[in-house]
């Protein structure tokens, strides 16, 4: 029979020493929460936060045909981004399904970073294998040999900078030239790195709806960087932070998460994707056909929905229309269901997405709460903004 004992992260002792609480996720153990999911929260959203993404499945995909079998593999057009960029896209199956959501980093001509949800890894390596054939290249699993660190939050940048034992990985390997490239680091773009003379790739990526660097490097690197992160972030509000908190932060940046707003039976413009699905690429790709075809939209859609009071709708709960029916059926019956669902931290008020059927998001509706039909108004996504905050 296969182990089935869950994975520790590379960190999970320097999780124990910080008073970690786990859980068993993807296979793998990981910590949960620190403190405490609201003060947590808070930090991210105040501060910064620090997470071990160890979990996320790293797969590389090289090759001198490397850009045209991704280009034909995923929903992006992958040959037209820039070494040094990264892009969020999609793995469909052919009904135009989302079998993972990516972000996908050029390291190279002929040279991708795939990173995919652990969930998922055996599903996207399987996929990208056997969509690569017929084209010069190969796919290669490298989760084990890359760990991935990230620090999230309006501090997050001012800390990096401060950490010592960086240096830029070029011409000019100096702490200085460091300094300089990750100061005018843009969204979806990263430069290699050394800390302390090891490779490491920062990243101006994230998913917390904050600012903030994703930090990829070897796995028995991660308890020294994690240590001097925290040293050095201290005095500034930096703190860990568990799957709890990044999960309401993601929530309320209306951020679709895999196996919730994203399943293998939802297009992208069901899951408000819709701007990934470019007529104008070249390529043909797996589920080009479905996804252009105007059954894509489908019957049901991703909404908002906040609600008052201090209840809140969970991932399964049933979304009632509050409005009579003009088929001559009374108020009450079930018009969607909620993915995910959390009392906001940052809001005060109970949020939630949900799919909802078209026909009836225009309407008055309510969440079924365990058997309490808790009245809810739909609201554009997502819910929180940190440029709005601004």
């Amino acid at each position: 029979m296969p182990d089935s004992t869950p994975t520790p992260s590379p960190l999970h002792d320097v999780h124990v020493a910080a008073g970690a609480a786990f859980t068993e996720f993807a296979g793998w153990t990981m910590p949960v929460r620190y403190s405490g999911d609201l003060a947590e929260h808070h930090a991210v959203r105040r501060a910064a936060g620090l997470f071990d993404l160890s979990h996320m499945a790293e797969i590389l995909v090289l090759g001198p045909d490397a850009a045209a079998a991704l280009d034909a593999a995923l929903l992006g057009e992958l040959s037209t981004l820039a070494i040094g960029r990264a892009k969020y896209t999609l793995l469909l199956n052919g009904g135009g399904g989302v079998e993972d959501d990516l972000v996908v980093y050029r390291t190279g001509d002929d040279r991708y970073l795939v990173v995919a949800n652990a969930a998922n890894r055996e599903v996207v390596v399987q996929h990208l294998r056997d969509r690569v054939v017929g084209f010069d290249a190969e796919v290669q699993d490298e989760t084990d040999d890359i760990g991935l660190i990230a620090i999230q939050g309006p501090k997050a940048r001012e800390i990096l900078l401060e950490v010592p034992g960086f240096a830029a990985d070029d011409d000019d390997p100096t702490e200085a030239r460091f300094r300089g490239l990750l100061a005018e680091l843009r969204n979806y773009r990263f430069l290699r790195a050394k800390w302390d003379g090891h490779p490491v790739l920062v990243a101006r990526t994230g998913y917390t709806g904050e600012d903030g660097f994703e930090l990829y490097a070897a796995p028995a690197l991660l308890p020294r960087l994690w240590d001097v992160l925290m040293s050095t972030g201290r005095g500034s509000g930096l703190v860990p932070a568990g799957l709890a908190a990044r999960d309401t932060l993601r929530l309320e940046a209306g951020m679709p998460l895999y196996g919730h707003e994203l399943t293998a039976l939802t297009t992208p413009q069901q899951a408000g994707l819709g701007r990934l699905v470019r007529a104008e690429k070249a390529a043909d790709y797996v589920g080009r056909a479905a996804v252009e075809s105007p059954d894509a939209a489908g019957t049901r859609v991703l909404v908002g929905l906040q609600a008052e009071g201090r209840r809140a709708g969970r991932a399964g709960y049933r979304v009632l229309a509050l409005d009579p029916d003009p088929d001559g059926s009374g108020p009450g019956r079930e018009v969607g269901v909620v993915t995910s669902g959390a009392l906001s931290p940052t809001l005060g008020h109970p949020i939630a997405m949900a799919y909802v059927d078209r026909d009836a998001v225009d309407g008055r509706l309510a969440i079924d709460v365990r058997g309490t039909a808790l009245p809810a108004t739909t609201v554009p996504l997502p819910f929180y903004s940190r440029k709005a905050r601004a």
